[in-house]
């Protein structure tokens, strides 16, 4: 419990850069999370706490990490919001709970007219992804089924990533202010990489419904991340905590900034409570 008695009920941590860390630059993740990371998390466990994993991964590529945390108490399935929101899902075993889709085809076509070599992929659920070339090693989970981008966007989808391995952040910050993309939401993350979801859809309404359905309110949950598509949740959760490599617009909504990956931050933010 804090200095002031608050202490949360639940507790929604983002994956890469949160709970994992990564080799900065080289677009791959070490499956790692440091020993005193984890060990916070059952704490916080242990304590009543629930805990969310919330991630712009899909489905298959959250299960793992789950698996890492060994968070599995008297069979009760975990909770975990996957795809930037767009898909809620309990594990073990992976029963997809809710998902929101919608026609990406406009948005994509705009996006390919201004960046013609950008790679384009979909989730294949359970599978990997459907991609119109293959990803950079490590940065999509699963196999990597090679599509064209007509077919990857003729039926609605909960998420298209966008890759321009030619472009920067910056470039995609930039793009997607100038498109407006009406029908869609967006989010830019740390290289040029744009996810492209439902529109009212991101980790926070993904979240808004699990807490619903456990009975917590916004108030009392406590919600950890460094990207981009952690805004929402940070702006929701009744204190939202950025790590301390987060890129400043997001150390900019949080109530609070905690240590890097690299030292540990979560467990620095879990330790004051649990």
């Amino acid at each position: 419990m804090s200095s002031d008695g608050w202490a949360p009920k639940l507790v929604a941590l983002d994956i890469d850069g949160t709970l994992l860390k990564w080799v900065e630059g080289a677009g791959t993740t070490h499956e790692e999370i440091a020993p005193a990371v984890g060990d916070a998390v059952r704490r916080a466990r242990d304590a009543g706490c629930h805990i969310v994993l919330a991630s712009g991964r899909s489905p298959h590529g959250m299960t793992t990490v789950a698996d890492r945390l060994g968070l599995y108490l008297d069979g009760e399935p975990l909770w975990v919001v996957a795809s930037n929101g767009a898909v809620v899902f309990r594990y073990p075993p992976l029963e997809v709970v809710r998902e929101e889709t919608f026609d990406a085809a406009p948005a994509v076509a705009a996006v390919l007219e201004r960046h013609p070599n950008a790679l384009v992929a979909v989730e294949e659920r359970g599978v990997g992804y459907r991609v119109t070339k293959e990803f950079p090693f490590g940065e999509l989970s699963g196999e990597m089924i090679l599509t064209e981008v007509d077919d990857l966007v003729s039926a609605p989808v909960s998420r298209v990533i966008i890759r321009d391995p030619e472009a920067t952040a910056e470039d995609f910050v930039a793009l997607a202010k100038e498109l407006g993309l009406h029908g869609t939401d967006y989010v830019v993350g740390w290289t040029a990489w744009l996810d492209l979801a439902p529109v009212g859809v991101s980790k926070a309404s993904g979240l808004a419904y699990v807490a619903e359905q456990l009975g917590v309110d916004a108030a009392d949950v406590l919600a950890i991340g460094d990207g981009r598509n952690d805004i929402e949740m940070l702006q929701w959760a009744g204190r939202g905590v950025a790590m301390g490599q987060a890129v400043q617009p997001v150390q900019d909504v949080a109530d609070a900034v905690t240590g890097t990956v690299g030292d540990d931050g979560a467990a620095t933010e879990l330790a004051r409570y649990f």
